[in-house]
């Protein structure tokens, strides 16, 4: 299991979500303010449900349009990234738009980071050749994790083949 570290980066990115929502002319409200440090030091990629579900908590006037919102604003600005489902229909989302791959679970549905691949050259590269200004970049790799396979969970998704050799 991946563990989520706290970095210096955290209260950074925070601070640029914040920049965001301001830049957008939407209210600084304590309900996001909340919501752009959760996300900032949340590694779970977690969904708008599971961020309102955890802040509502605390910030009991929170509503799922605020959450919803903010992360809609902080998609355009660039800062989150919307990552699909991970098979089980919630859309997830990353505040890390820095180059790496994302795991995810077929079986429990997490999605790790994995940040040892050198993506970063490879967005360089890309940028070079092509002239484009990248804006982001999403790799991603479906299997099972530690624990599942641990559990006994084997098998594979319908029509799936091994990518290892």
């Amino acid at each position: 299991m991946t563990k989520t570290v706290r970095t210096a980066r955290e209260p950074e990115r925070s601070a640029e979500m914040v920049t965001a929502l301001r830049a957008a002319g939407l209210r600084l409200t304590q309900q996001r303010l909340a919501v752009c440090q959760a996300l900032a030091n949340d590694k779970s990629h977690p969904t708008a449900q599971a961020l309102y579900a955890r802040l509502r908590q605390r910030y009991v006037t929170l509503s799922r349009a605020t959450v919803y919102n903010t992360l809609q604003t902080l998609v355009e600005a660039g800062l989150v990234f919307e990552l699909g489902t991970a098979g089980d229909g919630a859309l997830h989302y990353d505040a890390d738009p820095s180059p790496h791959v994302n795991l995810v679970c077929t079986r429990c549905h997490r999605i790790e980071d994995f940040a040892q691949a050198p993506l970063g050259a490879v967005a360089r590269t890309v940028a070079a050749g092509s002239g484009y200004e990248l804006r982001g970049a999403r790799v991603v790799y479906y299997g099972l994790c530690p624990r599942c396979r641990r559990n006994g969970q084997h098998g594979r998704m319908a029509g799936a083949a091994s990518l290892v050799r």
